[in-house]
């Protein structure tokens, strides 16, 4: 059992026995959020190959996206998108391989911002939850509407059908993931058990339905993942039949996915106690399988879709959002807004 301290509280967190060894192995570290208390962890390995834990607060962090280099991280905040750039040029900085910088940041206002990616001019691409579409980054206002779906009769801040999930192919979005069809204002809150359904983003068309509460979509190795959170199953969709064809059950409520190599990492977290999260059948799932909620990482093998690794936080972390993979790093840090660091943090552009 580690610990971190953070005020009167600490950040407990235990781990599967070689899940270290697999990060040495997988040479890559991990960036992960939790907007519950505003953190986002890079986790990697120091010199001896324990683990090392580095902390930045931010308010409500939550989705992450990494450019291929792992150069650049995206990541949202509460009425913010930021973009941090790696400043190390050299390989050991502090013992540290990579230190992200907060760069640059796009004042949205409080869109709820859910996935990340960028596109071809390597512009981010978001969910704009509360507006029920994808958005992009505008220079003199809060966003500009990339796409809707086709139910959605107008852009509104209802966060109508909770619209959360987004998969990118090259030539743009493909594929989306949301709560309902509701074209209500919190009309998906009644829909949450069976209402969920993933949109082809090019066609309009509903390419599976009766998912609950799906996250999370991404296509990798010619295949739509999806986490359908409200079973606490990690899977993929049929897209001849738009089955949904569970693969993994993690026990939690499911958010945040990334792959590297043969592995999907997928976060789970602790059910909420309110009504957004209540009567679910991840309930009975747990039950089922005499089991308890977790807030950790989990580490699945494509090929066999087991559960190999874990990672588990208790204490002051009950929930996270997103994770991802920082590939070619061993030990990340990041520069935060919080203490004197970012004013002694200088770099030196290529003269012009």
């Amino acid at each position: 059992m580690h610990f971190l301290k953070e005020s009167r509280k600490s950040l407990k967190y235990t781990s599967s026995p070689h899940l270290a060894q697999w990060l040495w192995e997988a040479k890559t570290s991990l960036a992960v959020t939790t907007y519950e208390v505003g953190k986002c962890f890079l986790i990697g390995l120091n010199a001896e190959q324990g683990f090392s834990f580095f902390e930045r607060t931010f308010n409500r962090c939550m989705s992450l996206c990494v450019s291929d280099d792992a150069e650049t991280i995206w990541m949202s905040t509460l009425y913010q998108l930021w973009r941090f750039q790696n400043a190390v040029q050299s390989n050991d900085h502090q013992g540290h391989d990579r230190v992200y910088v907060p760069q640059a940041a796009y004042t949205t206002g409080d869109l709820d911002i859910h996935d990340i990616h960028l596109g071809q001019d390597n512009r981010p691409v978001f969910v704009n939850t509360l507006f029920s579409c994808l958005a992009s980054t505008n220079e003199t206002h809060s966003f500009t509407p990339v796409w809707k779906p086709s139910f959605i009769s107008k852009l509104a801040p209802d966060d109508r059908c909770h619209l959360n999930g987004l998969a990118m192919t090259s030539a743009g979005p493909k594929y989306v993931s949301a709560v309902s069809a509701s074209d209500s204002a919190q009309g998906w809150r009644s829909e949450r058990d069976k209402g969920g359904i993933v949109i082809d983003c090019e066609s309009q068309e509903t390419v599976a339905t009766g998912l609950s509460m799906p996250h999370s979509p991404r296509l990798y190795r010619d295949r739509l993942w999806i986490l359908n959170a409200g079973t606490g199953h990690f899977g993929q969709i049929d897209l001849a039949s738009g089955r949904f064809e569970p693969l993994t059950f993690c026990p939690g409520f499911l958010r945040g996915m990334s792959f590297i190599g043969n592995y999907a990492l997928v976060a789970t977290s602790k059910p909420r106690d309110n009504q957004a999260f209540q009567g679910l059948k991840l309930d009975d799932e747990l039950s089922e399988r005499k089991m308890k909620a977790q807030c950790q990482l989990c580490i699945i093998d494509l090929t066999t879709s087991e559960l190999v690794h874990w990672l588990r936080f208790d204490g002051l972390v009950n929930e996270l959002y997103d994770v991802t993979c920082l590939p070619g790093s061993r030990r990340p840090m990041m520069i935060g807004l919080q203490n004197e660091e970012i004013h002694r943090t200088l770099s030196i552009g290529e003269p012009s």
